[in-house]
């Protein structure tokens, strides 16, 4: 099974080293790497070239935002399976698409998606949170509900049914393609109880209140499009539930 890792970057010098290093250490052998840069300025692309699996594919150009960058990665893919790592994260261990690829091919799933563990930028082997995408089932998707991103791996022909990501949606994009393929009663998928992906803290979606409130909004305008009842008291329940991560990971 070939599995397409899209990376989107852009001035990520400080971080992208060690998501390069994760992917070349994979033992997984057929593994394609796709690196879409937003043009950066700093010495981003010189990292790719030196850290990079090889073979992997690079393309620098601006973009429209991160959703038409994960795009043009989708539209290059041609593995069986694609996930998305970020220029900030990587793999908890090096054995992790191996993994993936086994119980994918094994059960014949559309999607597998697993745990992934949040740390601070100067404390990586502190976990400070780890983010149970086992809470995710389809009917949860109106509480706002979804599997942890970079650990959700899906058929590439997912993409090709059901479109690709919409690029009106600045933050919760991601969130708006789970519902719009996740609510198909045919799908097969299931939660992988392991942390799969090491995710630094600070993403577009936990940076300030300010996001909070675009991040709900989207949700709300996601499950609108896609018929999926909701409302506000729904998707601000989580939170509590998701403050208990941080407690969790800390005891």
């Amino acid at each position: 099974m070939k599995i397409s890792i899209v990376t989107v970057c852009y001035n990520s010098a400080k971080t992208i080293a060690d998501t390069l290093k994760s992917v070349s250490s994979q033992t997984h052998s057929d593994i394609e790497h796709i690196v879409i840069d937003g043009g950066s300025k700093d010495d981003t692309l010189a990292l790719v070239r030196e850290w990079a699996r090889p073979g992997a594919i690079m393309i620098s150009e601006p973009d429209h935002g991160i959703y038409d960058a994960m795009n043009k990665g989708v539209a290059i893919a041609t593995g069986d399976v694609v996930v998305f790592l970020n220029a900030d994260d990587f793999y908890k261990d090096t054995n992790v698409l191996a993994k993936v690829s086994f119980v994918m091919q094994s059960e014949q799933l559309d999607a597998l998606y697993g745990d992934v563990e949040f740390f601070r930028a100067d404390q990586q082997d502190i976990v400070v949170r780890r983010y149970n995408s086992g809470r995710f089932t389809a009917d949860r998707l109106g509480w706002g509900w979804m599997p942890a991103h970079p650990a959700l791996f899906v058929r590439r022909d997912l993409f090709e049914r059901y479109g690709l990501f919409r690029t009106d949606y600045r933050i919760a994009g991601d969130f708006e393609f789970v519902a719009r393929v996740f609510k198909q009663p045919e799908l097969r998928h299931r939660h992988m109880s392991e942390s799969l992906v090491c995710m630094q803290m600070g993403g577009a979606s936990t940076s300030g209140w300010q996001a909070t409130v675009q991040l709900n909004r989207e949700m709300m305008r996601a499950c609108q499009t896609n018929n999926i009842p909701t409302n506000w008291f729904k998707l601000l329940l989580r939170y509590p539930l998701k403050a208990l991560e941080f407690f969790r990971a800390s005891a």
